[in-house]
């Protein structure tokens, strides 16, 4: 039995290979979603656990035990990185310069790099959303109002009368534009040698061009006809852009008026509410899921009296450091006891007109247990169902939770006197407990004294299939 507990431990327990290793510690401002015993990771390779976490000058210092043969230096950092879409977490570690000096025991890594919260993003979201329906707004009472489509349609409408006032000034001077063609003509036949000097010219300006329309490396390879489908692309854009914004004027209407998506929820109060009221339980339920815990009990005693083994599988949900829910199956071999009482009246004159009949009946049933707890300080109270009957528990817990003094009162209705269980455990190696005590103390002809073993780890993978699981009967 020694040698399969360990076993079982060995290959359960996330910090069994970090346990003669050096301590380290670092200051966070936000730990949630960081659960004690949890794996610490280099390149994701598990390197070490966290040992401890506590409150240190407004901030979580986690304690880490990292494994011997893992070094550490001075500019080492220490990362908040997200294991699941559950909002778990796990510390990766930066091992940091080989060559500089490393970090003792005891020490603490400086470097910390903060990685980004639900809740921050949420809030950057409801930012950006109230941004964009002030930008909306001001669009409508921009273009979106009579007052700003006149306003358009005024603007076009003067472009269309400038254009046709040059149109009819062209065509009522078409002799004077005739009479400066034929005085051009006259002095370009006069001036025949200037003209020679500024086509020179020309030349070295269309040089001077040909330099500026050049690629980056000088090569002057470009097509003749660029700067046409240039200008005809500055076209096509124009063209696009008178179109979206036309399109926008009619989004912006749309908007203004209630209509669609974006209008509804720029209009309608009550459904931005409702949109906010189901964030707050979405995140409610993720920050729910990552503070649960999920205990897992194995264990197994040894009856002296009745030469017997009593085995009990239990699972613990716990969504606070003070509270817990548990579920156990137990698999007892004195099976479950109940008295039959019955009053029997006879004819018969060989027995007594009236007499009782009490009967003992004894199934080797499995048990199950249901309870709830609650701690108060080093005391923690539970009430429910024990071994498939109605009962208390009360249970001390010492040394940082290590020395545990465990009692509970149960089986009100399967004897006269209720069955009172009395037990010590300790916590001899990580996460295997050792226990002893006595089972049904009141009764003497049903007493008897047990010695067990328990083997009790926080299972995370359990955590992240539980909102999964079939919630059926």
């Amino acid at each position: 039995m020694a040698v399969a507990g360990l076993f079982i431990y060995r290959f359960v327990s996330k910090t069994a290979g970090s346990r003669d290793g050096y301590s380290v510690y670092v200051l966070l401002g936000d730990a949630t979603g960081i659960a004690k015993h949890s794996q610490v990771k280099i390149a994701g390779i598990p390197v070490g656990h966290i040992d401890n976490i506590k409150l240190q000058g407004g901030k979580a210092r986690i304690d880490i035990k990292i494994q011997p043969d893992v070094k550490l230096y001075e500019d080492a950092a220490v990362a908040k990185t997200s294991s699941s879409l559950l909002g778990e977490y796990f510390l990766a570690i930066i091992p940091g310069t080989e060559g500089k000096r490393e970090i003792e025991d005891g020490e603490r890594i400086n470097l910390v790099i903060e990685a980004a919260t639900t809740d921050q993003i949420l809030k950057d979201v409801a930012d950006i959303a109230k941004k964009v329906k002030l930008v909306a707004d001001s669009l409508a009472k921009s273009i979106g109002t009579p007052k700003g489509q006149e306003n358009l349609k005024s603007t076009l409408q003067n472009l269309a009368d400038v254009t046709d006032a040059l149109n009819k000034t062209v065509r009522e001077n078409r002799g004077s534009i005739r009479s400066i063609l034929q005085n051009v003509e006259s002095i370009t036949r006069k001036g025949e040698p200037q003209v020679d000097a500024i086509l020179k010219d020309i030349r070295v300006v269309t040089k001077e061009v040909r330099g500026l329309m050049a690629d980056a490396d000088g090569d002057t390879k470009r097509d003749p006809g660029e700067v046409r489908q240039i200008i005809k692309k500055v076209n096509r854009a124009s063209d696009r852009l008178d179109s979206t914004l036309k399109n926008l004027d009619t989004a912006s209407g749309r908007l203004a008026r209630g209509e669609g998506t974006l209008g509804r929820l720029s209009k309608d109060e009550k459904l931005i509410d409702e949109i906010e009221g189901v964030t707050e339980d979405i995140g409610a339920f993720v920050g729910g899921i990552n503070r649960l815990q999920t205990v897992v009990s194995l264990r197994t005693d040894y009856q002296f009296l009745s030469s017997t083994v009593k085995s009990y599988v239990e699972l613990r949900l716990q969504p606070r450091e003070d509270k817990y829910y548990s579920i156990e199956i137990v698999n007892d071999p004195r099976g479950r006891t109940k008295f039959e009482q019955t009053d029997v009246q006879t004819t018969n004159p060989n027995d007594p007109p009236s007499y009782r009949e009490v009967r003992t009946v004894t199934t080797n049933d499995f048990r199950f247990s249901l309870q709830f707890a609650q701690r108060f300080g080093p005391l923690t109270g539970r009430f429910g169902i024990k071994e498939s009957t109605g009962g208390l528990g009360l249970d001390l817990l010492l040394f940082d939770d290590r020395f545990e003094v465990r009692q509970d009162l149960f089986g009100f209705g399967e004897v006269v006197l209720p069955r009172w269980r009395l037990g010590l455990g300790y916590e001899f190696i990580d996460r295997l407990w050792l226990l002893g005590g006595a089972d049904d103390v009141l009764s003497p002809d049903r007493r008897d004294y047990f010695i067990g073993l328990n083997l009790r780890f926080n299972d995370e993978d359990l955590k992240t299939i539980l909102p999964f699981a079939p919630s059926g009967p």
